[in-house]
């Protein structure tokens, strides 16, 4: 898996966390800097800490599972591609934010954080699954800064455009998502049965 791959991993990653800041926006009077990074940090903070963890679950189990790693890292990128397209696609388009709270308190952004990084903790261990290196370019470190840094980014915007613009890209950014983690699902079960190089 290469960083434009990753890059792209992370994306599909940091949509849950998106979808809740821009969640947390709409429910603010006024969206200020420090509202947006507070967001962003707690779920950029978890969305790197759960992958690193599930990446380090999934090498004790590796060698275990070594002939079928493959389909391990396909079934839970497409299972988790495909709940977050049941997500986005069960929600109304009215009340996709009809629980939107501003609390921004450390019990509640905590619970929250856990809550949108769960999904990240499953891709670490597909990434363990699929023979990420530990460093480099392509390695888990790499792809988890990467995770972190652009699900801090996207939370931070996502409190602003919740504001803003209320929650019209919240079930977009769902859907774009889980076709992002399916995808690279397939591409890595294709890579190990050879149709692609």
């Amino acid at each position: 898996m290469g960083f434009g791959e990753l890059m792209l991993l992370a994306v599909g990653v940091s949509m849950d966390a998106f979808a809740v800041s821009v969640c947390k926006g709409l429910a603010m009077k006024k969206a200020t800097l420090k509202a947006g990074l507070t967001c962003g940090i707690w779920f950029g903070g978890f969305q790197t800490l759960m992958p690193l963890i599930g990446f380090f679950l999934g090498t004790l189990f590796a060698g275990a599972i070594e002939a079928v790693d493959h389909w391990v890292a396909f079934v839970l990128l497409l299972v988790i591609g495909i709940n977050m397209l049941k997500e986005a696609l069960e929600k109304k388009d009215c009340d996709c934010c009809a629980d939107a709270d501003a609390d921004l308190s450390f019990k509640t952004m905590l619970v929250m954080a856990i809550a949108t990084s769960i999904d990240a903790l499953a891709v670490g261990i597909s990434l363990a699954m699929a023979g990420l290196p530990v460093f480099g370019m392509d390695g888990i470190v790499s792809a988890v800064i990467q995770i972190g840094l652009c699900t801090c980014a996207f939370s931070t915007v996502g409190v602003k455009i919740g504001n803003v613009f209320g929650s019209r890209f919240e079930k977009k950014a769902q859907i774009a998502g889980g076709v992002i983690l399916m995808l690279l699902g397939v591409k890595i079960l294709l890579e190990h049965l050879g149709v692609l190089a």
